[in-house]
């Protein structure tokens, strides 16, 4: 009673603190609370050291649980049943169909021919195609407007088709590989940084040369090392590259058959930590390197694929150990590297008809893209879909009536790239589950083009002019355009034509001088398509009733004329001497 009494006057003295005072104090009284039960004899001192706001009812004689007093009553376990639920219902809204990104798309205009290329660098900024028509074009999707244009086009590798463009892990080079025998490295304004040497095609032994020597099939930059990337050709090597050393190769693997003979491979990709280097060769085989060890392959399965078909394109994971296999048997494989003796799952039925058809894993890793070839008008190319779990066809994209070739699914934008047998590169999105790409470009206007640009005139550089006839360099277009706005003669209108009779000192088109009548009578069109015998033949009644210019000018001096009487038929038979009667 006593120790309600001292709190109760301690209430009227003291004003009450903030939310965050009264916890501290709180916590501090109820500690002295319990220690004071603990022991009488220093109930006391504790009271005489009491400072701060009252206690609560409940922290009195009692600890106090602060958890339930500021963050209220805690709501009841879950139990087994609801926790099934929610798994139920996290496991629909993960469903991997749901989470692809085909809502929306635009289309690119690349060109004619087909779109063999595709790149994007790791910040998904800027697109880069290659075709069949040798074209590389540059898209921006931040600088892009409605348009859709193109931002530079360029033909690195003159008259050689692009096989494959691909930017490197810190995005400022590309990769360009073409139908040559060297590869090309650009930067992102499309310069060249470096090319690849070329070997000499009269050694025997591939790994003497200090290039390759044949047609190229792909390339691959490494995912770790900064300037190291691989190609592979048709000399049957695989080369390993350093950009700052464009003379001579890295390494060389050469793919061998079983019995030891030559293989060309195909594709070749690295896997994602870059430690081993995967190759496809002709014969249908899979063969995995270490990536120090160029003599004997660490994996090969000899007939993961039909001997004699391309296999186009060679995939791995993102966890690194699962490989996908886009075979020329028009099959798509799914490999374990770490027990490479058979494949996991196989898909028939996906027609190709392109040496460089690709496929690629989803960011989540849960389904695998790839594309299927069809003939001229004989359907539309599909974008199909595959779990990974169970290699169950679960989705297919109708992307245009041509081959799919390409396609490309970037694990920051979340927007999948098609490139197509009809110039066309499109792109998927989706407004709420894709980031930036195409959604720059698509909500900006198209731009009007500017009528003043007309006036601007261009700038003459004449380094060896004199000063007083040296032009000044222009700074900027806009400044220019509001100079010559100014100047009365360049933003004079044109006066138009004098239609009539002149004015204002003009004279009219049709004037009263003789050039103007000349100029006139000159455009006239005075062609006659008469028949010339008829015309002359129309007057000839006229002058033989009328004779006016020739006949009277001879009349005195013209001769008579005299023509031979022409005789009937009747009167020459009469005529006829004896002899030719008798002879008849």
């Amino acid at each position: 009673m006593d120790r309600e009494k001292q709190l109760r006057q301690n209430e009227d003295i003291e004003p009450t603190p903030s939310g965050s005072n009264v916890v501290r104090d709180c916590s501090k009284s109820s500690s002295r609370a319990t220690s004071s039960s603990e022991s009488e004899d220093s109930s006391d001192s504790s009271d005489d050291e009491l400072i701060g706001p009252p206690l609560p009812p409940k922290m009195v004689g009692e600890p106090a649980n602060l958890e339930e007093d500021i963050l209220g009553p805690l709501p009841p376990p879950l139990s087994e049943e609801d926790d099934d639920d929610e798994d139920d219902d996290d496991e629909g809204e993960e469903s991997p169909v749901q989470r692809i990104p085909d809502s929306h798309e635009i289309t690119l205009k690349h060109g004619t021919k087909t779109v063999s290329a595709l790149g994007l660098d790791p910040s998904g900024a800027r697109l880069v195609t290659g075709g069949y028509d040798y074209d590389v074009k540059f898209w921006d999707f931040a600088g892009m407007d409605a348009s859709f244009k193109a931002f530079r086009s360029l033909q690195p590798c003159e008259c050689h088709q692009i096989k494959s463009l691909q930017y490197s892990n810190t995005g400022d080079m590309i990769l360009v590989v073409s139908g040559s025998s060297q590869a090309k490295v650009i930067d992102r304004d499309g310069f060249e940084v470096m090319e690849c040497i070329k070997g000499d095609q009269y050694i025997v032994d591939m790994a003497n040369t200090k290039g390759h020597t044949a047609m190229l099939h792909t390339g691959s930059w490494h995912p770790k090392i900064k300037g190291e990337f691989m190609t592979c050709s048709n000399d049957a090597t695989v080369r390993l590259w350093e950009v700052e050393n464009p003379k001579k190769q890295k390494s060389v693997f050469k793919p061998r058959t079983m019995q030891g003979k030559k293989v060309i491979p195909t594709t070749c990709t690295y896997s994602r930590d870059g430690n081993l280097i995967a190759a496809a060769c002709q014969n249908g085989s899979i063969q995995i390197w270490d990536r120090n060890l160029t003599v004997h392959p660490k994996f090969h399965y000899k007939q993961a694929h039909d001997p004699g078909t391309d296999t186009s394109c060679v995939a791995f994971s993102y966890d690194g150990n699962v490989l996908a296999s886009r075979g020329g048997d028009d099959t798509l494989k799914l490999w374990d590297i770490r027990q490479f003796n058979k494949p996991l799952f196989s898909a028939s039925g996906l027609p190709t008809m392109f040496p460089m058809t690709d496929c690629c894993f989803s960011p989540d890793d849960k389904l695998i893209v790839t594309g299927t070839s069809v003939q001229r008008g004989c359907g539309s190319g599909k974008l199909v879909f595959f779990e990974r779990r169970t290699f169950q066809r679960l989705y297919e994209i109708d992307i245009t009536d041509a081959s799919v070739v390409r396609c490309l699914w970037h694990p920051k934008l979340n927007q999948i790239m098609v490139g197509t047998a009809n110039g066309l590169a499109k792109v998927y999105y989706d407004p709420n589950k894709s980031q930036r790409g195409a959604k720059l470009c698509v909500v900006k206007t198209q731009r009007k083009a500017k009528q003043a640009e007309t006036l601007t005139q261009d700038y003459i550089i004449t380094p060896h002019a004199l000063p007083m006839f040296r032009e000044p360099r222009q700074r900027s277009t806009r400044k220019q355009l509001e100079k010559d706005r100014l100047d009365p003669l360049k933003s004079h209108k044109p006066e138009p034509p004098v239609a009539g009779p002149g004015r204002g000192g003009r004279v009219g088109t049709h004037g009263g001088t003789l050039s103007s009548y000349i100029v006139k009578n000159i455009a006239l069109d005075k062609t006659d398509d008469s028949n010339p015998r008829e015309a002359i033949l129309r007057h000839a009644k006229a002058a033989e009733d009328n004779p006016y210019w020739v006949s009277p000018a001879y009349s005195k001096t013209q001769p008579k004329t005299m023509f031979a009487q022409v005789e009937s038929d009747d009167e020459e038979a009469k005529n006829e001497p004896e002899w030719k009667k008798r002879k008849i």
